[in-house]
């Protein structure tokens, strides 16, 4: 009975006891990021930028096992610098600003792949259609932060990004690249 009861007082005791972290709160400094899109038109690049978005981290370079990526996308602050471009991307054959404003994206797994290059595998949220990706991106951490960077190919028909007469790809590509650099600080 007595070894039962330390049993019980151990699990107790380690209960309460603080959990080692799972890595670092990184929070995104905005001054310094950027996230870029680049589709096609006849062939030819048609960069734009999401003016306003977020990434929330916890990481460990060394143990990414344990680690978190959220990311979240206001996509009404898509900008691809031609006025009539960002008028028709609003409406309901492109992004759907009313019905859809935000795009998400939440790991389920960060592992390394070599050095300082890392993927997070997760759910991407776009235009209320969820799909698995994977974001490949290198870590380069400095006195002050870490710089997050990488870029990754989404296919828009997947999201329903360009339907109508918009859902042929002979004028505008299937493929877009997404780039994306993103500066952060230590949280606390």
């Amino acid at each position: 009975m007595k070894g039962i009861v330390s049993v019980l007082g151990l699990c107790g005791v380690l209960a309460f006891a603080p959990c080692p972290a799972q890595g670092a709160d990184w929070k995104m400094d905005p001054a310094g990021s950027k996230l870029e899109f680049v589709a096609t038109f006849e062939k030819a690049a048609a960069p734009g930028e999401f003016k306003e978005f977020d990434a929330r981290l916890r990481f460990d370079p060394d143990k990414p096992a344990g680690s978190r990526l959220e990311v979240t996308v206001k996509v009404t602050s898509a900008d691809m610098n031609v006025a009539d471009v960002n008028k028709e991307i609003r409406g309901k054959d492109w992004f759907d600003y009313a019905a859809f404003p935000q795009a998400e994206f939440r790991s389920t797994e960060l592992r390394r792949i070599e050095g300082n290059r890392y993927v997070a595998r997760g759910i991407l949220l776009l235009k209320g259609v969820k799909q698995p990706v994977e974001v490949p991106f290198s870590w380069t951490a400095s006195a002050d932060g870490a710089v997050m960077e990488g870029e990754l190919t989404v296919k828009r028909g997947a999201f329903g990004i360009g339907t109508g007469e918009w859902a042929a790809t002979n004028v505008i590509g299937a493929d877009v690249k997404v780039k994306f650099k993103v500066k952060l600080r230590k949280a606390g």
